[in-house]
């Protein structure tokens, strides 16, 4: 429980991360498929969940109320140490999963084209990202803002795709985030309910590709996850500052070592 903790904390301070997804966290310590499990299946065994979901949920506030901050702030003064840590930790944990995988599916060849598939999907989303422009409109309606909310929800539950890119086409990016940081609720409001019910939805869906075409699925979130990287892909300069953020991105795989206990 104290482990799951912790990692919630990470995981809410790690989503704020530009590019990165809170799923793609949740695949990186293992969590993925098992919250998926938990949340639909909550009224099944309410205490069992309860107990799972609780630490996760309450660290991931905490981490996002207290540790963003801070994150925020190492982002400005040390960003590519600190983009160098969370890319660290996600190549770590790469091979890790593959072979969790291929534990449960024996592996096939044509798996790899579902990880690369995802991989230049995931490659083609940051360049769209970065040359997409940033519409807004003061004007919304109910409906649309529901709309943009079921269409996020994909960014939150599918790992790697980024909810960004999404709210950027919708043109609806720089309205939500005005609204967040004034706390605009008729904008808001509208954005959540859209948010609960696509989020439900698509993970019905992923827990339906998960119970069917397990492997397929799973190497189609790690080619997500591998492309949401080249978001917070560090520029390495050839001094002492490039060196400490080599040595930050060694402390991925010393995590996801002492993940295995």
């Amino acid at each position: 429980m104290l482990s799951n903790f912790f990692k919630g904390i990470l995981i809410g301070a790690g989503a704020i991360l530009p590019g990165i997804s809170s799923g793609v966290l949740c695949v990186v310590f293992g969590l993925y498929e098992n919250l998926l499990n938990s949340v639909l299946g909550f009224f099944k065994n309410i205490r069992k969940n309860f107990k799972f979901l609780f630490p996760i949920c309450t660290g991931a506030l905490l981490g996002v109320l207290i540790f963003s901050k801070i994150l925020n702030y190492m982002l400005y003064a040390y960003p590519i140490q600190t983009k160098s840590t969370f890319v660290g930790l996600i190549l770590s944990t790469v091979p890790s999963l593959i072979k969790d995988i291929n534990k449960k599916k024996k592996f096939k060849l044509h798996y790899l084209l579902y990880l690369f598939g995802a991989l230049l999907l995931g490659i083609l989303a940051t360049f769209l990202e970065n040359k997409i422009p940033v519409l807004s409109s003061a004007k919304f309606n109910y409906l649309y803002l529901i709309f943009c909310g079921f269409m996020m929800s994909i960014g939150i539950v599918v790992p790697g795709v980024s909810s960004t890119i999404i709210l950027m086409l919708l043109g609806v990016y720089s309205t939500y985030l005005t609204s967040v940081s004034s706390l605009y609720l008729p904008i808001l409001i509208p954005i959540a309910i859209g948010l609960a019910i696509g989020s439900l939805f698509f993970m019905k869906i992923t827990k339906y590709c998960l119970d069917n075409f397990y492997a397929e699925t799973f190497y189609t979130i790690v080619g997500f996850t591998l492309g949401s990287i080249l978001v917070i892909w560090p520029e390495f300069t050839p001094d002492l500052s490039g060196v400490f953020s080599f040595l930050c991105m060694m402390i991925g795989p010393i995590v996801a070592i002492l993940n295995k206990f």
